[in-house]
Parts: C-alpha cells; sequence; structure tokens
C-alpha cells in the first residue's frame, strides 16, 4: 500500500493550463536530504517537519484499528506541506514532503523525505527555465519537457499530490490530463452521493473513479466543488472524525464497482463462450503424477473433462471448437494460496494471469459472502475461492479488516461467526495472545474449519502448531523457529522481517535445531506457504529497476505501475548491507528446498497481485523442486489442501475442465505459463489476451 488516498493518485493537470509559465529551478528551501536514490540515508523521524496546531488532520483506519496520520498545511511562501506518520502492522512510515505549485497549478518544486515500508523515500522535483522537469527518486531519475504534464510523485504523504491533482482533473473533464514521467489521467464523475456527518458538519460527497494510474479504475470520494475529500477500501483515508462514513460509503462504492464490473463480465460469459472445444496436440502436464506428456488430446463439454487421449484421436463433433496445442502445454489452472480479495474487481486480473481457483487467507466476512453469493448465481465472473477471516488480538498493530478480540471466549466467539457465515477457516494474527491460539483451534477444528496464521510474537512456529495450526504462512515466521528470542518476542512488528534479514545468512540447515524441525512438521502434516517472491523484493532490491516477480509485465502496466514496480526493498538496519540480505533471502530460498525434501507440503501464493505467482514457482525450482514439482505446488498441491482434489486441480477425465492453454514448453521454461493463450473456467472458454485487455495489461508479458 504505496499511497493511500488513490494511493496511486498520480496524474497532471489540464490543456487549459498549458500557456501559463513554468517555474525556474528554484529549489525548496529548508529540506536537507541525501540526493535521493540507491544507497541514500533516510532522514530520520526527528527532523521531519513538524506540523502547525492547524494543521488539517486525516486519518488512516481500518475496521479494526487506527494506523496512521496526515497532516497538511500551507507555509508561509504558500507552498503546501504534508506530514504522513503510519504503522501498518508494525511497517513503519514516516514521511514528509513540500510541494510549491506555479502559476498553471503545475508542480514546479517538489521534496519528499524519511522512510517508508520500500526505503528511503526521499523525491525531488523541479521545473526549469528551459521548460524541462527533472526529478530523483529511489525508482528512478529523469527530466523530460513538461509540456503541461502534472508530476506524479512515488512516494509522497497521501494528498500532497492528489488533492491537487483532483481538482485539475474535475476542471478539465473527459479529455484527462498528461502525466510525468508519463501516461495519461482521467476521472469519472459517478452518479452516486451521499452525505456524512463530523467535526466539520455535514459533508456532500460524490464517487468518482480515477482511471490511467492503476491496472483498474480508482475510487474516491470528492465534494461539491470537486475537492478530494477521501478514499475507502480495506484501508481507509478520510479526515479525522468521519472514521464511521465508510459504513456509509462503502456499500455505495461497492455496488457501483460491481455494476463496472459486471459489464465487463458479460462479453466473456457469453453463450459462445460455453461450446465445447477439443484441445489437440498439446503438451499436457499430469499434475496427480508430476510428469509432462507429450501429443496430447483432450475434450471439454460441459464445463468437464469428458475425453483424453492421443493427439488425433478424438474426433470433434459438429459444433465442437477445435484448438491446435502445436509448440503449446495444457496445464490445470493456477492457483493462488495466498490471494487477500475484497471487492469483486480483482477476478479479472487473476483469470488473465492463469489463476482459475485461490485461497483468500483474509477477507472481511461480508465481501466473502457477497463474492461466493455472486459467483453461485452466476453473477460473477470469478474462479472458485476459498474464503477466511483474520482473527487478531484488539492492538494497534492489529491487521487491517480483522475481527479484534480481547480474550480466549472472544476469539472463539470470532471462530463461531467465521464457521456461521460459511466461511473455510480462520487465520490467526501476530498480535494474538499466545494463550488464545489454543482454545479458538480447537473450536475451529471441532467446527470443521481450517487453521493457520502467522505465528503470533512471543511464540515459535512448533508452538503454534502444537495448539493447533496446520499450516504456517510465509517462510518469515516459518524462520522464526531459528530467530534469537528477541527478534520472536516482537514478531508483530518490522522485527518480523528484520529478524530473519539479519540472522537467516548464517543458518545452518543442516544443524540439529533446523533437522528437529523439519521432522516435526512433517509429523504434524504442517502445510507451508512461502510466499517467497514477497521477500525477494523486500530483501534483494536497491531500486532502479522492476522487481523479479513483476519485471515481465513492467512494459504493459500503466506507466504509474511499472515506476512502483521500481521501488526499493525494505530499509537497511544495523550497518547490514543489501548483499547481507540477499544472502539471507537465498537462506530462506534454501530453506523451502530444506522444506520439501523433508516431506513438508509446499503451496504457492503470492500476498499480492498473483502476477507474481510464476516467479514463486520460479523460486521454488531454484530452491531444488524440479520443474513439475514446483508446477504442483500451485496445482493439485493447493487443491489437496483445500480438499478439492477429487474434482480439480489436475487434468483427468470427469474432473472440472479449469485449464489454461500456454504458449511454449513449460517442461523446460516455467516462465512460458505467463504467456496464458486460454483460460478454461466454470464452463466457460476465454481468450488470453481479452482478459488481459480487460484487467489493464495493454500487451502479452515476456
Amino acid at each position: 500500500m504505496r499511497h493511500l488516498l488513490l494511493g496511486l493518485l498520480l496524474a497532471s493537470v489540464p490543456t487549459t493550463l498549458l500557456a501559463h509559465p513554468l517555474g525556474h529551478d528554484r529549489p525548496l528551501r529548508g529540506l536537507s536530504q541525501d540526493p535521493p536514490g540507491p544507497g541514500s540515508v533516510p532522514v530520520p523521524k526527528e527532523k521531519l517537519l513538524v506540523p502547525p496546531a492547524d494543521a488539517a488532520h486525516y486519518v488512516v483506519v481500518s475496521d479494526a484499528a487506527k494506523h496512521g496520520d496526515i497532516w497538511m498545511w500551507t507555509m508561509e511562501d504558500g507552498s503546501r506541506a504534508a506530514r504522513y506518520s503510519q504503522s501498518l502492522r508494525g511497517w513503519i512510515t514516516e514521511t514528509d514532503g513540500v510541494l510549491r505549485l506555479n502559476a498553471a497549478g503545475l508542480p514546479e518544486a517538489l521534496t519528499v523525505r524519511g522512510v517508508s515500508p520500500d526505503g528511503d523515500a526521499a523525491e525531488t522535483l523541479t521545473l526549469g527555465a528551459d521548460g524541462k522537469a527533472r526529478w530523483q527518486a529511489s525508482a528512478d531519475k529523469g527530466e523530460a519537457a513538461a509540456s503541461g504534464a502534472f508530476y506524479i510523485a512515488n512516494g509522497a504523504p497521501p494528498g500532497l499530490i492528489d488533492m491537487p491533482l483532483v481538482e485539475a482533473l474535475v476542471r478539465v473533464g473527459s479529455p484527462g490530463v498528461p502525466l510525468l514521467p508519463s501516461g495519461r489521467a482521467f476521472l469519472d464523475l459517478t452518479d452516486v452521493s451521499a452525505a456524512v456527518t463530523g467535526p466539520q458538519g455535514e459533508k456532500k460527497l460524490r464517487l468518482a473513479q480515477m482511471r490511467g494510474l492503476g491496472m483498474t479504475p480508482t475510487s474516491l470520494w470528492i465534494e461539491e466543488g470537486g475537492r478530494a475529500w477521501g478514499q475507502i477500501g480495506w484501508v481507509s483515508f478520510v479526515p479525522a472524525g468521519y472514521e464511521q462514513a465508510a459504513k456509509t460509503l462503502r456499500p455505495l462504492q461497492q455496488a457501483h464497482e460491481r455494476a463496472a464490473v459486471a459489464k465487463i463480465n458479460a462479453s466473456f460469459m457469453a453463450p459462445e463462450n460455453r461450446a465445447p472445444v477439443l484441445f489437440d496436440n498439446v503438451r499436457l502436464f499430469d499434475a496427480d503424477r508430476g510428469r509432462f506428456l507429450e501429443r496430447q488430446a483432450v475434450l471439454i463439454e460441459n464445463g468437464k473433462i469428458t475425453r483424453m487421449g492421443r493427439a488425433g484421436s478424438i474426433e470433434a463433433a459438429a459444433g465442437v471448437r477445435r484448438v491446435d496445442g502445436s509448440g503449446k502445454t495444457l496445464v490445470p489452472g493456477l492457483w493462488d494460496a495466498h490471494k487477500h480479495v475484497g471487492g469483486e474487481r480483482f477476478a479479472i486480473g487473476n483469470l488473465a494471469t492463469g489463476i482459475t481457483s485461490y485461497r483468500s487467507p483474509g477477507t472481511r466476512t461480508e465481501d466473502a459472502v457477497k463474492i461466493n453469493a455472486a459467483r453461485a448465481e452466476g453473477r460473477m465472473l470469478v474462479g472458485e475461492g476459498w474464503h477466511q477471516v483474520i482473527i487478531d488480538k484488539k492492538d494497534p498493530l492489529a491487521a487491517q479488516s480483522s475481527v479484534t478480540v480481547s480474550s480466549a471466549q472472544e476469539a472463539i466467539e470470532a471462530v463461531r461467526q467465521a464457521k456461521a457465515a460459511g466461511l473455510w477457516g480462520v487465520k490467526f494474527y501476530t498480535s494474538m495472545d499466545p494463550a488464545w491460539i489454543a482454545p479458538a483451534a480447537a473450536e475451529a477444528k471441532k467446527l470443521g474449519l481450517w487453521v493457520n496464521g502467522h505465528v503470533p510474537a512471543r511464540m515459535r512456529p512448533l508452538d503454534a502448531v502444537k495448539a493447533g495450526y496446520q499450516e504456517l504462512t510465509h517462510i518469515n515466521f516459518v524462520v522464526m523457529q531459528l530467530m534469537p528470542q528477541h527478534v520472536v518476542d516482537k514478531a508483530n512488528t518490522a522485527a518480523r522481517l528484520e529478524g530473519p534479514a539479519k540472522y537467516a545468512k548464517d543458518l545452518d540447515l543442516n544443524g540439529p535445531e533446523a533437522r528437529a524441525m523439519f521432522a516435526a512438521l512433517k509429523r504434524a502434516g504442517t502445510w507451508v506457504d512461502p510466499t517467497l517472491a514477497i521477500f525477494e523484493g523486500n530483501l534483494t532490491s536497491d531500486g532502479g529497476v522492476p522487481q523479479p516477480s513483476v519485471a515481465p509485465y513492467a512494459d504493459i502496466v500503466p506507466p504509474p505501475v511499472s515506476r512502483a514496480f521500481r521501488a526499493g526493498g525494505h530499509p537497511l538496519i544495523e550497518n547490514l548491507t543489501r548483499d547481507d540480505y540477499r544472502k539471507s533471502f537465498a537462506k530462506l530460498v534454501e530453506l523451502v528446498g530444506a522444506l520439501h525434501k523433508a516431506g513438508v507440503p509446499i503451496v504457492a501464493g503470492t500476498d499480492g497481485e498473483g502476477r507474481e505467482l510464476v516467479r514463486e514457482i520460479e523460486l521454488y525450482r531454484k530452491a531444488g523442486m524440479s520443474q513439475a514439482e514446483a508446477l504442483q505446488t500451485a496445482t493439485i498441491n493447493v487443491a489437496r489442501l483445500v480438499g478439492a482434489d477429487k474434482r480439480t486441480g489436475s487434468i483427468a477425465v470427469g474432473k472440472e475442465a479449469d485449464l489454461l492453454l500456454v504458449d511454449g514448453d513449460v517442461s523446460r521454461e516455467l516462465g512460458a505459463l505467463r504467456r496464458v493463450d486460454m483460460v478454461v473456467s466454470d464452463g466457460l472458454v476465454m481468450d488470453g489476451d481479452a482478459l488481459r485487455k480487460a484487467a489493464g495489461y495493454s500487451g502479452r508479458p515476456k
């Protein structure tokens, strides 16, 4: 979550303002910092700006807790200033920013300082008398003719850039505005309106949709007159005192988004996409046996696999579509075992990246109920999902959108509510009291719910398994078994990453403690969801180039998204180097391989947008798995985990037809899984290029 107001509101300014003069390289005064970029040192918290008493105050909140504050004010010289302070589940952001607009309302100077979970937040912008904008940040540096474009900051405090951008977009209307470094933004005003009340009285708001900044339109609320008011989501950005507005605004926003998604779905759910299809002469991945078969034929009818055989052995009856699979591989639909979902827009992105089923280890209960109902009624194009609710202790470090509890009995009641809502499982989180895990897990198992999660602070993973965990989530919590006690004690803070970053490189995975852990997990039948790809970005990236998990998509996403791909990794601590972090990440990869070798089952999840999934299984290959074993972690293994392997997860006669046809030989190149030609899901046969376009991609990934 890089920005909040549009988390992402990166944009530009009206063409009617282009004739106004630019600034003259006048730097902002009083803000000192190292030059932004790899190796820079963040300005410490105590040296950041102090908001005046009359600063406008905004808060970052979720259903679970308040997570941060943003203050905004105008300085004596007319520049706009902001101060952002946040702790989101222990991930710290402490930044400030000063923005000067020229007479045209365009940013002519910007300085951002401080630290975020992506490292040094330092960023600068100047507009020169030569008409060029010059910028420098951890993601990139460059210059370009300004030409009336609005600079999109990579990490400015929410609201500082976003609010003047929204006002500009309201003024210009449908033409939108050009962006720097590149792109174009648009703002669509909807007919959805609402009134909310708070310390500043009643506010009449209107829902707007920003396009051009992310993969899908971003929803925000604006006041009368076109001023940005706030954003509602899993984590919301609203004026202080209006925290309860989400209860009014969220249902209205979700209803509008649902209607927009329905229009996209209609073309894919057309009757002609339900016609029978014969895939002939394909290379086929047999997930059940972990092998690749050459020159195969598979017939799909009414959403089921009805016949299989050698290439050319199945006659296509009248009305059956025949697809020549020469040079291509037919694989089971991919599963993302760690995909948090909220609204309905995630679904097209999943299918576009080949994900036909998912496990969400943390969804708001009401969202899960709506998604399940929409799919069951045929109103939503979405692969099958297994949803869990997060349960955490009431605490400032509680997980956003979790159900928060204050006792073991409340934890047990939260488990019962999850069962009553029809959820598949519960996920416990890092601030839970370790003493509450066993009784809550016992109740969950009695009710037939799956139990997994982050390992709470002061608890080690084997303790969590003894208390009832059936699965450990994230490799950094697995390695907590081998961490010093002071790291374990603070595992609900950034120590859950910084401890492994510091100590993992020196671990002996062949030593007695590690071997005992592997044996204990194997005996208990514990599953592991490593999410290695997110740690690769956090630990190995200096910034400036796309992180490995998303690099193949960098040229086909909107420019602001591509720029975000180049963010730096987690800030360095205690005089450690990025090379130290990289060595620790390599040890985490090795740990996944050791778990697999010991017989601990692995499932592939991203904890991201889904497009990171192929990189996840590429890392499993690096850990020592074969091509087939790595691919099993994203197919049949997850189906087995959720108990659906008798009807899906592999290609076999009688099973549901959840399939992908991909361009290339997956037995030799796992990366071919990104080149999705066709997707079969819920009886629909869909074109991969059309799905990517609907999801916001401009072409095929590399």
